[in-house]
């Protein structure tokens, strides 16, 4: 009777927890899928090439390189209940410095912003992350996580939807072709309207994440302490780094959720681009905006997949397997199948196969980073924050590699105009999806032996 009543204490204690940052885990969503439509709208709005809209991405997600140690430094001043609270205000401030940088129509401006934003996210995710692997059993972490990736995904699909509702829904008077033939002073003044959009929605949207840092600040969540033994808090932020170094199950997990957080934004941020490049407009020119919700949903499937599964039927690690092998096997369908073979779904207008495939990225990477975390973080004891922080760096792969993409996306499509074969060669947006099959190996990798190294000899 009293180990029934440890157990229904034990899932009450967690149910609170969970409920808060499930909520906190749909902000993020929402806030960060906000990138993938935002690529092509500024490259039109600020009169961009292809490859410099990708600095969206870049500017978002190298703050959590930078901020990562500032972030587990703040963490261990102020603690986990008060950095989540910090860190929804720094995104709220982050949103409010999007209505002078649309006022100025200043890209550089806009680049600030959202590096400002991601400065927030990696507070909030350094707070977060660690959090949902010690509240609850380890071996079930990876299901925790994945209800918190539900609510991310959710949140990733709606935000394109809602973004584009509010702000994007006239783009199709907004292409390069219209507006290439416009003088200079009408030029300006059309791209500047269409800057101002993004000012009513992004205030909106910080009024409402400062109410919610009020909330969590006011909240039940409880102060964890993850250096029960305190052999490590005293240590220097470098010395504890350089003491976490040691453990080959953290660096091979950072390495590969560095290649897996590239692997998803690839995904949901590229897919918009490439809709566009084959002509996916639908009735109102708008629908290629709406792409990324596609491999948001295909997410939100694999995350449902892992609540059903982990870890009852499937094991974490063989979770990771598959994921790995999924996602070779669509990298290679992407770069092979003919872009002309098109495909009609229900309620959708007819996409290209290939679209399809790019979306289903997110089913073969949605399982990646609940299955990641707690095999990076397993055995190590007090160096579990400063490993946080070193795991949240790794988040670089989703500044890094999508500017490879549109640097190599752009290279080929220029080589194919040079040569004239336009018309008869595969497009340089869909021959760049290679650069994410060392991604899906490395993850295969980490699954099946990365993650059992306890020592580098």
């Amino acid at each position: 009777m009293t180990q029934i009543k440890s157990t229904v204490d034990q899932k009450q204690s967690v149910l609170i927890p969970m409920v808060i940052l499930t909520v906190l885990f749909f902000i993020l969503g929402f806030v960060t899928w906000l990138n993938g439509p935002l690529i092509p709208f500024f490259e039109i709005a600020c009169d961009l090439t292809g490859s410099q809209a990708y600095f969206v991405a870049f500017a978002f997600y190298i703050a959590y390189f930078v901020m990562a140690i500032p972030s587990s430094w703040v963490i261990e001043k102020v603690g986990y209940k008060n950095g989540i609270s910090l860190g929804l205000i720094v995104i709220a401030l982050g949103a409010f410095m999007f209505y002078p940088a649309a006022e100025m129509r200043t890209f550089l401006l806009f680049l600030l912003a959202l590096f400002i934003m991601g400065t927030g996210l990696a507070i909030l995710q350094t707070a977060i992350n660690p959090y949902v692997v010690v509240i609850g059993p380890r071996e079930s972490a990876a299901a925790r996580i994945s209800v918190l990736g539900i609510a991310n995904k959710l949140a990733g699909f709606i935000a394109p939807l809602v973004l584009t509702a509010l702000v994007l829904s006239n783009m199709k008077d907004y292409t390069k072709e219209k507006i290439a033939v416009l003088d200079a002073a009408a030029k300006s003044q059309t791209l500047d309207l269409l800057a101002l959009q993004l000012q009513t929605p992004y205030i909106y949207m910080g009024i409402v994440i400062l109410v919610l840092a009020l909330l969590a600040k006011l909240s039940p969540l409880p102060e964890i302490d993850l250096d029960v033994d305190g052999h490590v808090s005293h240590l220097s932020i470098f010395k504890q780094m350089k003491s976490a170094s040691r453990y080959p199950q953290l660096v091979l997990g950072a390495f590969t959720l560095m290649l897996y957080v590239a692997a998803e934004v690839i995904a949901g941020d590229t897919i918009g681009k490439f809709g566009k490049q084959l002509g996916v407009y639908g009735d109102n020119g708008d629908f290629y905006l709406k792409l990324t919700s596609f491999t948001m949903t295909a997410m939100l499937v694999g995350y449902i997949i892992g609540i059903t599964l982990i870890p009852k039927y499937l094991s974490q690690v063989n979770a990771l397997k598959v994921s790995g092998i999924l996602g070779v096997v669509l990298v290679f369908s992407i770069v092979l199948i003919s872009p002309d073979i098109m495909v009609q779904l229900p309620l959708i207008p007819v996409l290209p196969l290939v679209i399809i495939l790019v979306a289903l990225f997110g089913l073969a990477n949605a399982l990646c980073w609940p299955a990641i975390w707690p095999l990076a973080l397993q055995d190590l004891g007090g160096y579990t924050k400063i490993a946080g922080a070193i795991l949240i760096m790794a988040i670089i792969g989703g500044a890094i590699f999508p500017l490879l993409y549109g640097y190599l996306s752009e290279s080929i499509n220029l080589a194919n105009e040079a040569a004239g074969v336009v018309k008869t060669a595969k497009s340089g947006n869909q021959i760049a999806y290679l650069i994410l099959l060392p991604a899906y190996l490395m993850i295969f990798f980490y699954a099946y032996k990365g993650h059992t190294y306890r020592s580098w000899s």
